[in-house]
C-alpha cells in the first residue's frame, strides 16, 4: 500500500526526488516550498522549481513564510499524511511539525553526515578538496542534520568536478535512494543508525564576500575554490578591459610566477605556488565560454596580472 506523503522542497535539486516519489506510486497530498521570488527584468514573481513541478502534477502547493505558528501546525495535521519527505526546503521544521507524521519526516542530504551538516554541503565538500561525498536519507530530529541515518550512497569527487557536475549527479542518485528508503518504511523494515557526532563539520551558506579569487593561495586551493563555486555564485576576478569575470572551470597548470600573472597564451595563471589553467569563463552579462572562445573576444597578453 502506497504511503500518503507531504513533500517539502524548493530548488532544482529537490525536483528529481518529487518526480521519483510520484512515479513510485506514493500519494503526495501536498507540496510545501518557498514563496515565489521576484526574478528577471520585470521582477515578476517566479514559482520555485518544486512548485512548478507540483503544479504540473496537480498537487496543492503551500508557501508559508514560517512553520512555527499554530495555524501552520493545524494545516499540516489536516493533510493526514503518514510521513514527510524534505529536500532542500529552506525553512526550519519545529517540533510540532516533526510530530505531525506518524512515521516521521525524512530528509535527503547531499553529504556523508556528520560531515557538512548545513546549507551548502556540495560546495563546501569541493572547496575543502574532499575526494568523496554522497547522499543520505535520514529521519529528521529537532537539531539541524543530526537525526539517525536510514540509507546512504557514496560517490567519488573527480579532481576537476564542479559543484554543478556533482549537484546533478547527487540529485538523481538521491531520488532513487529516497524511493528505496520509503519502500522499506512502507514495509516496516527501515533500519535507522544513530549519527555520530565525531567529525561533524558545518557547511555554512556561501557568502558573497568569499567568492573573489585569492591568487596568492596554492594552485590546489584556487582550483577547489573555482570549481566549488561553479556555476553559482561563481568565483571571480578583475581583468583589465573585461571587468569582473567568473571562472567556471579550471585544471592544474604548469609553471610558477607572481600570483595572478598570466603565464602563456592558454590562460595559465600563476598562484601562490604552482598554477591553474582556466578552461571556462563568463563575463558579466554574457554566456559561459571556453578559454579559446573568450580569448578571441578579449585577448589577454602573457604577463598580464589578474586581480
Amino acid at each position: 500500500m502506497a504511503l500518503r506523503l507531504v513533500f517539502m522542497g524548493t530548488p532544482d535539486f529537490a525536483v528529481p526526488t518529487l518526480v521519483e516519489i510520484i512515479g513510485g506510486g506514493h500519494d503526495v497530498v501536498a507540496v510545501y516550498t518557498r514563496a515565489p521570488q521576484p526574478a528577471g527584468r520585470g521582477l515578476a514573481a517566479k514559482p520555485t522549481p518544486v512548485a512548478h513541478e507540483a503544479e504540473r502534477f496537480g498537487i496543492p502547493v503551500f508557501t508559508p513564510k514560517t512553520l512555527r505558528d499554530a495555524d501552520a501546525a493545524k494545516t499540516m495535521h489536516a493533510h493526514d499524511a503518514d510521513a514527510a519527505v524534505v529536500v532542500a526546503y529552506g525553512l526550519i521544521l519545529p517540533t510540532a511539525i516533526l510530530e505531525s507524521f506518524p512515521l516521521g519526516c525524512f530528509n535527503l542530504h547531499a553529504s556523508l553526515l556528520p560531515r557538512w551538516r548545513g546549507a551548502a554541503p556540495i560546495q563546501r565538500a569541493i572547496m575543502a578538496g574532499d575526494s568523496e561525498t554522497g547522499v543520505m536519507a535520514m529521519k529528521m530530529a529537532e537539531r539541524l542534520d543530526t537525526g539517525p541515518i536510514a540509507m546512504a550512497e557514496r560517490v567519488p569527487i573527480g579532481p576537476d568536478a564542479t559543484t554543478g557536475d556533482l549537484h546533478d549527479h547527487l540529485a538523481r542518485l538521491g531520488a532513487d535512494l529516497m524511493l528505496r528508503a520509503l519502500a522499506a518504511l512502507e514495509k516496516g523494515a527501515l533500519q535507522l543508525t544513530p549519527q555520530s557526532a565525531t567529525g561533524a563539520t558545518y557547511a555554512n551558506k556561501i557568502d558573497k564576500d568569499e567568492t573573489r579569487i585569492d591568487w596568492t593561495k596554492p594552485w590546489q586551493a584556487v582550483h577547489n575554490h573555482c570549481r566549488g563555486l561553479s556555476p553559482f555564485p561563481g568565483a571571480w576576478c578583475e581583468l583589465a578591459g573585461a571587468g569582473r569575470v567568473k571562472i567556471l572551470r579550471t585544471t592544474k597548470g604548469i609553471g610558477d610566477g607572481v600570483p595572478g600573472r598570466v603565464l602563456d597564451d592558454k590562460l595559465t595563471i600563476a598562484c601562490g605556488s604552482g598554477a591553474v589553467r582556466l578552461l571556462e569563463l563568463q563575463r558579466e552579462g554574457r554566456r559561459p565560454m571556453s578559454a579559446d572562445e573568450f580569448l578571441r573576444g578579449a585577448p589577454i597578453a602573457p604577463a598580464t596580472v589578474l586581480s
